[in-house]
């Protein structure tokens, strides 16, 4: 075995100790999770209800659901969006 091949060998060995390192201990740097509260949750379900309306008359506008269909499901996501808003408003107060 020449210097050289000592020498990479060396070298390569060094490097794979070194991403193991950093592979598998990482840095105690860790960001914290902002803690959710039972209101900040039910605002967010109010948006995404919100849309999902929205997305359910355009699709309906454009012919993707039947009329009884668009009304059951219209008539589902109403429903949830009251309860929503019945919890935030019930938590405000």
């Amino acid at each position: 075995m020449t210097s050289y091949d000592m020498a990479v060998y060396i070298f390569a060995s060094l490097f794979a100790v070194a991403l193991f390192i950093f592979v598998f201990f990482p840095t105690q740097e860790r960001e914290e999770a902002v803690e959710k509260t039972r209101l900040s949750y039910l605002y967010e379900r109010k948006e995404v209800v919100y849309e999902n309306l929205r997305d359910l008359n355009f699709e309906h506008k454009s012919g993707k659901f039947s009329e009884a269909d668009f009304e059951t499901m219209r008539g589902n996501m109403e429903a949830e969006a009251a309860r929503v808003l019945a919890e935030i408003e019930q938590l405000e107060a």
